[in-house]
């Protein structure tokens, strides 16, 4: 054996297998909005996916809670594909299914609901993590997006200008480049980002945690297996071992770890009703990271921006682990500083640590992605794919258009 730490790959000629306007990578919940904002804005793009199932964390991970799309003191502030994709969640649910956690959206929120019961009831839902993937992948197939499954991002290739000119991508057809005009990072990690050479900050604090169900005497149950975590994103009360979600041998920890968990768990519940033998359904098929790698852009947003109006938002969110906050979502938190055409979606925008663990959360990742995606669109067809050079208010009018709230009334504290 040889102890070599470096070996030489001989340079080859890549294909160029396809051309887009957009390509985005990663298909989770942000990913698939990009790519599905982007096409109805008139682009053409393809959304690259590692697994062979869009929807991420929310469909392969079992995080089946589409958490609220309100303030929870009444005022609705996410509406657009945000409010279009809670409905396709549920679309398939005749009646409420406590013990899945498969939960209709609420009549109060229903159109002629009553406004006093929102203000204590928030508008949110529990979906089928199965029937929801498949729904959202003719969602996308629809919109005219190409999906490449089972294709994993692997370098960004740089143009003179310093913009990304072809994304490096291995599948079953083997090593290629996609050309793009703009790209947009919904990896959840940063994936994209990171390659590109843009500043990046990474965690190492998530903990053990995997969702899965049982079947039980003809029941489904929705088992949320988890440490404690700290939701400020660091250590302090929370539930060690902790890991990276950058490093391949913790990813891979993590998973093993969680597996064992589970099955933990079930040791326990069979334990505790020896005669009732719940059967696993459907654990988790892909890391359940909360909070790993994200951009560091020019602005960072903070729980100090709560209930603050910023000139370049691009829509709002509530906290979903408490009621009254609201916060602006900043464009600038979106867009990369080194590289013209990159644009982040999801929970690998810019924000610290004292909120990063409330823009991780569906609904905001709809905001951004819904953001990101018509930006690229709009910028392909004004400036060339410069998404810096792209006026915000162009930008928040066609977002407005397309039903994302931006009243900046919205944003003020609850009386």
């Amino acid at each position: 054996m040889t102890h070599n730490t470096v070996v030489h790959e001989p340079a080859r000629d890549l294909p160029v297998s396809a051309e887009y306007d957009v390509a985005v990578v990663g298909g989770g919940i942000a990913g698939v909005t990009a790519a599905v904002a982007a096409a109805r804005n008139g682009a053409r793009v393809c959304l690259l996916e590692r697994y062979c199932g869009l929807g991420g964390l929310a469909t392969l991970g079992n995080v089946t809670i589409w958490l609220p799309l309100c303030d929870g003191r009444g005022r609705q502030v996410i509406a657009g594909m945000g409010e279009e994709l809670l409905k396709l969640s549920v679309a398939d649910l005749e009646a409420d299914d406590p013990p899945a956690r498969f939960t209709r959206i609420p009549a109060c929120w229903q159109p002629g609901g009553d406004p006093e019961e929102r203000a204590q009831k928030r508008y949110r839902v529990g979906f089928n993590p199965s029937t929801y993937m498949l729904a959202l992948e003719q969602w996308v197939v629809d919109a005219g997006v190409e999906i490449l499954y089972d294709t994993r991002f692997c370098a960004a290739l740089r143009a003179a200008d310093g913009r990304i000119s072809h994304l490096v991508v291995e599948n079953k057809s083997g090593r290629s480049a996609i050309a793009c005009r703009t790209a947009v990072d919904a990896s959840g990690d940063a994936d994209l980002c990171h390659a590109a050479g843009e500043d990046t900050v990474s965690l190492h604090s998530n903990v053990l945690t995997g969702w899965f169900y049982t079947l039980t005497e003809g029941q489904l149950k929705l088992h949320q297996l988890s440490n404690r975590y700290c939701p400020e994103a660091g250590t302090q009360r929370s539930q060690g071992p902790f890991f990276a979600g950058d490093d391949a041998r913790q990813v891979t920890a993590h998973i093993l770890q969680t597996r064992s968990k589970i099955r933990q768990r079930l040791a326990e519940l069979r334990a505790a009703d020896p005669g009732s033998d719940p059967r696993l359904l459907m654990p988790p098929t892909m890391a359940c990271l909360r909070m790993t790698r994200r951009l560091a852009a020019r602005f960072t947003l903070t729980a100090a921006h709560m209930h603050q109006w910023l000139d370049d938002a691009i829509g709002l969110t509530g906290d979903w682990r408490r009621a009254g906050p609201v916060y602006p979502v900043p464009f600038s938190s979106l867009r990369a500083v080194k590289t013209a055409n990159l644009l982040a979606a999801g929970r690998c925008i810019s924000v610290d640590n004292t909120v990063w663990d409330v823009l991780r959360a569906i609904p905001p990742c709809v905001v951004t992605g819904q953001a990101a995606g018509t930006a690229a669109a709009l910028a392909v067809a004004q400036t060339d794919g410069d998404v810096n050079a792209l006026k915000t208010g162009t930008l928040q009018e066609h977002l407005v258009s397309q039903g994302v709230l931006l009243d900046r009334a919205l944003l003020a504290p609850p009386a």
